[in-house]
């Protein structure tokens, strides 16, 4: 009987990309489904500082040899994926000294990866650390580029089966907690609200609604996106048309992403989000970073819950999806063209897929992380980009507009 493919998330995807161009890590990884048996080292609650790197939750975890570790938290994803520098220092031993079968990934678009499992005797994340975790091989070296932080692996969903799993995107933290005793209950306050998701996946699905119609929607954290909407037998309407908006790479191939702002609220749980922009999507609907920014989440696996908890008042609003209507696979020296988003103002220059952007407003790429370079598309009306063109450089100078009002 073949096993069933482990599922990475849309995160996994947007590597794929970069490293087929590099797998844009954004929506769903999954990979064969067997008992991870891992065990939470300590048993006191740990926090541990974050990054929101283009929407994704990145923990820093110091090591014990004075670096800093990344990892990126994925409860999209059912598979664990570690760098192969991190596997060498932690894995277990082979007794047989013998390859292992590679393990087919499948991501969130269907397509499929094969990559080499290990276990790990110790996964540590700063102050703590789980045990016997599985994990597979992955090379992030591409991913590490994009973000501007070198990223060690990817922590899936179901290492924190028997812990409380809380991601605090406005403060900027992950903490870990004991589970509590069957009989307490969790603490809420007013401004919070749990949801129970299905115990059938091994991923949380939680209900919204969309007007007057429900449907089922993936947390994950693995995806930078906002509410990646597959419409079919549900009735959206939109404040304007979905409108091409930037590539997305996935095992695939490439496509257009198709992007709108609904003219329809949504509520999740007790919270209303006020006409958010959607990415529609024939795949499983899920939502992503951009559209849990406000929340702290706390994940309860053994009662199969989350807790939402965001701003005390009023409805959540989402700012306008701004854009040059170009979009980059980011590098040391150079930002790479991965496409001229169409009927935008850039493609009246000659700018096509495949140019190489060395400056920004006159400054090396080499200074421009992604929260600088998102603060100045959010705040100018124009940038300047210095691209090559053989031995000479050419400055074109593009307008800041608004991608989805």
């Amino acid at each position: 009987m073949k096993p069933a493919a482990a599922r990475i998330s849309r995160s996994l995807e947007l590597l794929a990309g970069l490293a087929l161009g590099l797998l844009l890590l954004a929506g769903c990884t999954t990979a064969p489904r067997h008992e991870t048996n891992n065990r939470w080292a300590t048993t006191e609650r740990v926090i541990i500082p974050a990054q929101i790197i283009s929407n994704f939750f990145v923990i820093a975890c110091p090591a014990s040899d004075g670096t800093t570790q990344h990892f990126i938290i994925d409860t999209g994803s059912t598979a664990t994926l570690i760098s192969p520098a991190l596997a060498q220092r932690y894995r277990q031993k082979n007794p047989a000294n013998k390859p292992s079968a590679k393990v087919k990934v499948r991501s969130a678009s269907g397509g499929e990866i094969a990559l080499e499992p290990v276990r790990l005797r110790r996964l540590p994340l700063g102050a703590t650390s789980f045990e016997n975790v599985p994990a597979l091989l992955f090379d992030f070296a591409d991913l590490s580029a994009h973000l501007g932080v070198v990223i060690d692996g990817l922590i899936g969903f179901p290492v924190f089966s028997d812990v409380l799993l809380t991601l605090d995107y406005p403060g900027a933290r992950l903490v870990i907690s004991p589970l509590p005793m069957p009989a307490a209950m969790r603490p809420t306050s007013p401004r919070s609200s749990t949801l129970i998701f299905s115990h059938e996946h091994p991923t949380p699905l939680i209900s919204l609604q969309m007007g007057n119609e429900s449907f089922i929607a993936q947390i994950d954290t693995g995806s930078d996106g906002s509410l990646n909407l597959n419409p079919s037998g549900l009735h959206p309407q939109f404040v304007q048309p979905p409108r091409a908006g930037t590539l997305i790479s996935s095992l695939h191939g490439d496509r257009q992403q198709l992007t709108a702002r609904l003219n329809q609220n949504v509520l999740l749980g007790n919270y209303l989000i006020e006409r958010p922009i959607v990415d529609l999507s024939e795949q499983l609907s899920s939502i992503g970073g951009e559209f849990l920014r406000p929340f702290i989440l706390t994940f309860d696996q053994r009662r199969h819950q989350v807790t939402f908890e965001g701003p005390a008042r009023g409805p959540i609003t989402m700012e306008p999806r701004r854009s040059t209507g170009l979009s980059f696979s980011r590098a040391q020296t150079t930002w790479r063209v991965l496409t001229v988003i169409p009927n935008t103002p850039a493609e009246q220059f000659s700018i096509k897929a495949g140019d190489l952007c060395i400056r920004i407003n006159g400054e090396l790429v080499k200074d421009w992380d992604y929260a600088r370079y998102a603060v100045l598309v959010k705040s100018t009306a124009k940038i300047t980009y210095t691209f090559l063109a053989g031995p000479k450089e050419i400055d074109l100078e593009l307008t800041v507009f608004e991608l989805v009002p």
